[in-house]
């Protein structure tokens, strides 16, 4: 079932927003005109991805400055070395939506 995260109007290339859905927060990214979703807490340690630095189709994460591709979710510069989970997202009538049923990709 698709279920709204946010509006679009709500993020920006150069500030992400934190979302929750089924008790989870999840961060949401603007790259150019397509939106993407991660898990919002880095896989290193207590970092908030959200409150982190979106550079281009990396963020670095305000805990350790590891970094991630939030596309594929790929860990890209250490400390970071586990992949974020990533989900489908569908843009439908200025709202961001992902499958509440969708188990996230983590990509390998």
């Amino acid at each position: 079932m698709l279920v709204e995260l946010c509006r679009v109007a709500d993020v920006s290339p150069d500030q992400p927003l934190r979302c929750e859905l089924n008790g989870e927060e999840l961060a949401v990214f603007q790259v150019g005109a397509t939106y993407y979703v991660t898990q919002d807490h880095c896989t290193h340690g207590p970092g908030s991805l959200a409150d982190g630095y979106l550079d281009g189709e990396e963020i670095e994460c305000p805990f350790h400055q590891g970094r991630f591709n939030v596309i594929s979710g790929q860990a890209t510069m250490a400390p970071c070395t586990v992949p974020l989970r990533i989900w489908t997202v569908t843009v439908r009538d200025g709202g961001v939506y992902v499958d509440s049923d969708q188990h996230a990709a983590v990509v390998a």
